[in-house]
Formats: structure tokens, sequence, C-alpha cells
């Protein structure tokens, strides 16, 4: 018989090595949200990014890794006491995992050009597996003014966790687009995440975004206003090189034939389109 581990891959369609390592991927997220859950987790923090929005709103791409915000700052949080019941889960599930503290000096030049210092992080991987790997983000001094609500998952039981809404996870995705900064890379799943978002009519919170983009981001000298926002992410999109940011997302999603019309010009004209609370 089947494990709960095996029966909840077989959600997925998979017919390439990549296919089953998404899938991988997303149900081991689903399985650290459970065992988060039973613990008490969310009395703390919430769920954001690029996953959350995976697995809880339907984004057509997948995602690697898991962004947690604390609710209130608390420098001297840890995610270590909530490691046995993560192991305890998988176990439960039919496989073992082991999970690392990462250190800020064995981070790649990638990996820490947008991390504060007050972020912990964490991989999660399979003993035997080594490639399936989760990484988990969580932010200790959180940028404030976000509300949350609770999302409900079916598997591996039932439970509910707390995200952040969807205007609040568009200002963090649209705060990561615009101030990532990686140099000569592209993360282009911001850039899908971006269009999902208007292509959905979801409303940005300015007032998180702005919050975010003081504590780490802007430095400019004029006050940070909607207007000057637009400005700055027009000027972000006119100097990057879109290939690059359309080779980034390939491999995360199963339908590239929406990535044809992807250009300088078409997403100058998704900003114009952004609508704010």
């Amino acid at each position: 018989m089947n494990s709960v581990f095996e029966q909840m891959v077989a959600k997925y369609t998979v017919q390439t090595q990549a296919d089953k390592l998404n899938a991988y991927h997303e149900v081991m997220q689903e399985i650290i949200l459970s065992s988060l859950q039973r613990e008490g987790f969310f009395n703390h923090a919430a769920f954001y990014g690029g996953t959350c929005l995976r697995i809880f709103h339907k984004l057509p791409r997948f995602s690697e890794d898991m962004d947690f915000s604390l609710l209130e700052i608390n420098k001297n949080f840890s995610l270590e006491p909530y490691f046995g019941a993560i192991v305890k889960e998988f176990k439960a599930l039919g496989r073992d995992v082991t999970i690392n503290k990462k250190v800020k000096k064995n981070f790649s030049q990638v990996e820490s050009a947008f991390l504060k210092d007050t972020t912990e992080v964490y991989n999660v991987e399979f003993k035997t597996e080594r490639t399936v790997k989760i990484k988990i983000e969580v932010d200790t001094t959180p940028p404030l003014e976000f509300a949350t609500e609770n999302k409900l998952l079916l598997l591996p039981f039932s439970f509910m966790t707390r995200c952040f809404t969807l205007p609040n996870l568009y200002a963090g995705k649209m705060h990561a687009l615009l101030f990532r900064n990686w140099k000569h890379r592209v993360k282009g799943r911001d850039w899908y995440d971006f269009e999902w978002y208007v292509k959905s009519s979801v409303k940005l919170n300015f007032n998180h975004f702005k919050v975010r983009a003081l504590q780490k981001g802007y430095s400019g000298k004029n006050e940070f206003t909607k207007k000057v926002f637009k400005q700055l992410l027009q000027e972000k999109i006119s100097q990057t090189k879109i290939e690059f940011v359309i080779n980034d997302v390939k491999p995360f999603i199963n339908d590239t034939s929406g990535l044809e019309i992807w250009s300088t010009d078409y997403f100058l004209q998704l900003v114009d389109m952004i609508v704010f609370e």
C-alpha cells in the first residue's frame, strides 16, 4: 500500500523528472505547513510569498521556498523548537527528513542579496534524496501594516494556515521584484506573479509595500509615494533583459505559450494597470 506521501504525490501529473521534483517539493511544503500548524506556529507567524500564492490561490507555476513573517518583531525567535514536529510529521507519512539551519557566511551571493540579517533560514531535505530540498525563511523583524486570513488545506489532514491576504501578498511580491538585487541574475518568477496579480484584478496594499520599501530597499530623498513607486518600477523594467526573465521562469510552468507576449513594453503597460487598495 502506498504511503500517504505517495498518495499526495499521485494528485500530480508526473511525466518527467522535473514534474516529479515539482510535485515532491509541493507535497513537502504542505506537510511542513501541517506540522507547523499542529505546534501552534501560526499563532505567531503568517505564510506569504510565491509558494503561498501557489498552494492557496492556484498560481499556475511551481515554487521552491517557503517564506514566513512573524506577526510582531521578535529578534530572539527560532524555528528550531518546531524541528521535532516537522520530522515527526514526515515520519508518520513514511519519509525521513533532516533540517539544518543555514548560517549567513555560507550563503551564496545570490541567496544573501535580499535577506536581512534578522532572517532565519533553514533547509529541509530527504535523507535519501538530497536533491529535493525546501528552504524556509522566517523574518523576525517584519515590516508591519499587513492583514492575514486563515486558508484551508485538506491533506495530509484538514487544517488552517494563517496567510497574508492577497493585497499584502501582492505588496510583498512587488517589493521583491523592485528591490531584489541579484546583479546579473533576475528572478522571472517575480515577474510571472506580477502579471498574475494584474490579470486577477488584485489590489495592492501600498501601505504595507511602503513599510517594506522603507525598511529595506528605498533610499531616495523624495517621499515614497505611489507615483515614485511606479516610476521606479518602470525604470527597473526598462533596465532588465526580458529574455533573462523568461529563461528563469520557464522551468516552473507547464504552459509557456503565455510568455510569447512578454516584452519591455508589455510589462510597462502592466504597471499602468496596477490598482491600489
